[in-house]
Order: structure tokens, then sequence, then C-alpha cells
């Protein structure tokens, strides 16, 4: 594998901020790397540097054949598309049809990404970049990166505005369908599923310094656990000489005076390596209030938008304390749907109904709710909803607050007008958070938030005791916090998804590969009738509930026999034969177990 571009003690200083701190890294050819990192860290300024948009105060860097060697592609936050371009200009060049349509890997680029050859989820390939949304200008500028293939490919946040499927085609497409001798591709990205997916490598961006870890989220996170155990020890070693030095240093003003130089230059020593403390983040859980058995309610809702029928007939109850995640493509309703709920939106026809306790909280796409604040401290903005509050069963200041969710000090008197996307976002969970709602809507919550926030999120859903909406293209976010999967196909239906993400991608696949059908019909493999609407007859029902009652009551055995085999396989660790025939067992059960959700699943879809 050669080298394709080094960076060697690279080092560049914003006003007083170290943002690289020489930094020495490179990339291979086969290379799959993920950035992660805090917001404001410093992964754009470094794939920046790669790229040659940004010089560093010092430092070397090195490309494979010289100035003119490789062809270096890079995809910013902020696209550089000519307006007047049409969609063909700005993806496909001046290459004529006869090249980019016999080209499998073009093809494939202009379906992952644009809808087909004919780009009709674009307008067409003659519509004009400059009406496109942000989104579809985004796209247009990925799929024109993709087009040209150039051999060092820098993407920073790829993944914003696709959905669920486009996600898992981009990850798809850089893993099985770019990598050949002398590419590589570097990605910042906070989609922990399509780093899982993609990467083969993964760097952290942390004080100005950049840490290699081989494989993807879950090898990066296990790397971590175990660097940040390692450290513990050493803090912990560290701690107790501290100590003991700063105790006889301490030992009388007259033996101060006379210690020997050494025993000084041994204390400083201890902490002369000391990191700096984190600018953590935590979100905070803040009490909830309780809601009674009604919540929210859809009987029979229609909403038509224009000439569209968003959503036609669906019935959907919201059970106290149900966690729901929400899939579709774009464009299909799923804001609209939330929008809907709250009430933000009239219905064409059908009930709205609202519980007499329920208090909600939406977080939308549009950091533009915080427009009004933007000549107001971040500080201000907080203490707008609240100036006090209660955590852990301790009252604490707006302030305390603020610092707890990574607005220290200084940076609590900084203007809204001038944070980044991710920290207007963490300020908008805040304000929302602050009202102690007890039905929490998220609207693509993960959008600006670093892999940090996100957890420190989750962290806080795992313990909501209200009733939780996710709309998301973030499938690890979508598996980690909601119980159950819903989709919006665009047929104007809700429907369920026992088998989850995995299950919509099949029926999106069914319905793209299947044969055009006149308008009105169904694609195959998706139901006539919703989820919420069931149409087994009432004998299929009561036996499809039997069928649940009974494997409930054989799941809960298996819990308990699984967890004396975890008993069991902790006093039994030094025996490898024991060991081994306890594992076979636990793998048995838990074999036993998927049966046996597999078949729940499939009876609590006959119930609805």
């Amino acid at each position: 594998m050669a080298n394709l571009i080094s960076l060697e003690l690279v080092s560049l200083v914003f006003g007083t901020t170290h943002v690289l701190d020489d930094v020495s890294v490179g990339v291979l050819t086969g290379d799959r790397i993920g950035v992660v990192g805090v917001n404001g860290g410093g992964k754009s300024t470094l794939l920046r540097v790669m790229a040659g948009l940004q010089e560093p105060d010092s430092g070397r860097i090195s490309k494979q054949g010289g100035a003119d060697g490789i062809r270096i592609g890079m995809l910013a936050q902020e696209d550089a598309l000519d307006p007047v371009w049409t969609v063909r200009e700005a993806v496909l060049g001046d290459r004529p049809e006869h090249v980019w349509a016999g080209d499998a890997r073009i093809r494939d680029v202009l379906t992952g990404l644009l809808g087909g050859i004919g780009a009709e989820a674009m307008g067409g390939l003659e519509s004009r970049v400059g009406p496109k949304s942000g989104g579809e200008r985004r796209r247009l500028a990925l799929a024109r990166l993709l087009v040209e293939d150039p051999e060092l490919l820098l993407l920073d946040e790829p993944t914003n505005h696709l959905d669920v499927e486009g996600v898992a085609w981009l990850a798809e497409h850089l893993a099985t369908k770019r990598p050949r001798p002398g590419n590589a591709t570097v990605a910042i990205t906070h989609d922990r599923w399509f780093l899982d997916a993609y990467a083969t490598l993964t760097w952290e961006v942390e004080g100005g310094a950049v840490s290699a870890f081989e494989g993807g989220y879950a090898a990066y996170v296990l790397a971590k656990a175990e660097r940040d155990r390692v450290a513990g020890v050493v803090a912990d070693r560290r701690a107790n000489l501290m100590r003991k030095e700063l105790a006889w240093l301490r030992r009388g003003a007259p033996a101060r005076t006379s210690k020997p130089k050494f025993r000084i230059d041994a204390a400083n020593a201890l902490i002369a390596d000391e990191p700096a403390p984190r600018n953590s983040v935590e979100l905070a859980s803040f009490a909830s209030r309780r809601l009674g058995k009604d919540v929210l309610d859809l009987e029979d809702a229609t909403v038509v938008l224009g000439d569209r029928r968003i959503l036609d007939h669906v019935t959907w109850r919201l059970a106290p304390g149900e966690r729901v995640g929400i899939v579709g493509v774009n464009g299909a309703g799923k804001s609209t749907l939330l929008r809907a709920l709250t009430g933000e939106i009239p219905l064409t026809s059908g009930r709205r109904k609202v519980g007499k306790t329920v208090a909600i909280a939406h977080l939308t796409q549009e950091v533009r709710e915080l427009e009004r604040f933007e000549q107001w401290r971040v500080i201000e903005a907080i203490e707008d909803v609240r100036q006090w509050t209660t955590l852990g069963g301790k009252e604490i200041s707006a302030g305390q607050l603020a610092t707890r969710l990574g607005f220290p000090g200084g940076r609590q008197q900084s203007r809204v007008g001038d944070l980044s996307g991710g920290e207007r976002r963490r300020l908008q969970l805040t304000r929302l958070l602050l009202t102690e709602p007890n039905v929490l809507i998220l609207d693509e919550p993960t959008n600006d938030l670093d892999i940090e926030t996100l957890t420190s999120l989750e962290d806080v859903l795992d313990g909501w005791a209200g009733t939780l909406i996710v709309v998301s293209h973030d499938r690890y976010l979508l598996e980690r916090v909601a119980d159950k999967q819903l989709a919006l196909l665009g047929d104007g239906k809700v429907r369920d998804l026992p088998g989850g993400v995995e299950e919509y991608l099949r029926l999106r696949a069914a319905a793209t590969s299947a044969p055009a059908r006149s308008a009105g019909s169904r694609p195959s493999g998706i139901p006539s009738t919703p989820a919420s609407e069931p149409t087994s007859s009432p004998a299929e029902v009561r036996e499809a509930r039997k069928t649940m009652a009974r494997v409930e009551k054989q799941l809960s055995r298996l819990a308990d026999r699984e967890e004396r085999l975890h008993g069991e396989m902790a006093t039994k660790a030094t025996d490898p034969v024991a060991l081994a025939d306890l594992n076979a067992k636990l793998q048995a059960v838990v074999a036993e177990r998927e049966e046996l959700e597999l078949e729940w699943l499939e009876a609590a879809e006959v119930v609805g």
C-alpha cells in the first residue's frame, strides 16, 4: 500500500486555540477512514489542510507524485455549485451521454443519490441547480464528486440530508464500488451506523491531536474504553505520587527552603503532561410531568397539502411511555405527521385527541427557532425558559446547568448568533428539556450533533419517563432509543416494522425494483392497509393474543435461565472445559430466544 498523503508535525492556531498541534498522520491507498470528535474540535480544519484549502502554521504536507500528483476532491459543508448549471452540468460535466450512460459506476451514483439516469427525483437532468433545496444541492455536490472519482476523496458530513436508504447506499458504494488500487476515502461523520459499515480506520480529533483506532465505531468504542481504563490506572498512580510529593513539599517553611532540587523537579514532572480538562457535555434528565392514560390519538386522519395527500385515513394511538422511531423517504411526510400530532397543522379530515395532562415538546429541524435570540447571550437564552431547575434532588442555577451542557465560563457569554451548528442544536435541546415535557417529539435530532453529545442524549432518553417519538435517518439512534419502528412509504399510510430498519430497506428495495404499475397501485411487498388498521378476523386476533401470552412466558423462563448461565460462567471463569460447555448452552438459549421473539412479532402484527 502506497502513501497518498502525509502530514508531518502540522500545527495550526486560531486565536489562542491550537486546532492542530504537531499532528502527524498519513492516508494509504485502500484506506477508508472515519473522522470523529466534538463539534469545533478541528475535524473540518484537518480535511481542509489535507485538501490544500488551508495553509498550516507549521509542518510539512507530502502528496504522492508531488504537487501535481494525486487528484483530491472534497465535499465541504457548503456546496460550491453554480446556480445556473443544470443537473447534468453539475453532476456529469461535459461527459457525452454514451460515456456516462455506459458506465455502471456512474449509473449507480445517479440511481443511489438522484433517483435514476433521468434524475427524476431532482426534476430531470435539464432542471437548474439554483431553485433546488439545500438537501438537493448537497446530494448533487456529493454525486458530482463520486462521478469524478478522485484518488483521495475527502467528505465532510456526507450523510447530512440523506435518508436511511441514502446512507445505506453511500456506505455500500464507498465500501464496495469505490475501493481499488490508488484510491482512499476520508469522511467526517457523526453517523455511527455509517461509520461501522464504511470505515476500516477511525481517527479521533481531540485537543489538537489525532488518535488512530483500527476499525469502525464499535471497534473505536472498545479501544477507547480500554485506553481510558489504562489511563485511569495511570491517573490513580499519578495521584498517589502527587499526594506524597505535595505532602513532602509542605512540611514546614524552613524545610521547604532546603528541599533538594531534584525532588521539586520530580513533583513538577508529575503534572507536566497533565491534560487540560475536557469541555465535556452532560445532557441532564429533567423531571417530566406525569402522564395520564390518554396521550395522543389520530383517528381516521387525512392531511392534504396542495395536490398531495400526505396522510390518508391514518389511525394511530400513542400509549403512555411508548417509544417510537419513524423512518421514510425524504418527502414522504414524516415531519408533516409530527406536526399533525402536535396540532401545528390542521387535519383535512379525521380527529385528533390529546390527553388532559399532556405537555408536548417538539424539536424541529429548523434552527431558525433561535433566530430571535441571535443577539442574546447563551446564558440569557437558557434563563429565558427557567433560571433555576432541580437535578438529582438539588436546585441548580441556569449557569451551572449551562456548564454541564458544554457551555463553560466565557462560552456562556457568547452570542447565540456566533454558536456553531452543533452548539445551536444543543441549545435547542437544552431549552426544550427545561420545559419539562412528558411527550417528546424529535425531528432529526442528530443533525449537527457530535458523537459525544449524541451519546449523552441517548443516556437522557434511556431514562425518559414520558412518551417519545423520533424521526431520524440515524439507524443507530433509532435502534438504540426506540422500542418499535414505523415507516412512511409515500402512500399516505403508516406501517409497523416488526423487523425494524432492515425490513424497511427490504420493502423499499422491493418497491424500486418492481415493474412499473398503473397510477394508484401499490408496490409488491407492501400491504394495501396500514398496520394500524388490521384486517385480521376476530378469531385470528384472539389466537394471536394467545400466542403472544405463551411466548412471553417462555421468554421470561429463558431470561432466568440465561441469567443463571451467566452466573455459572462467572464462577467457572478459570475452567476452560466447563466454560466451553456453559457457552454452548448459552448460545442455544440465545438461538431459542430469537426464534420466540420472531414468533411474538408475527403474532403482534396480526393483533395490530
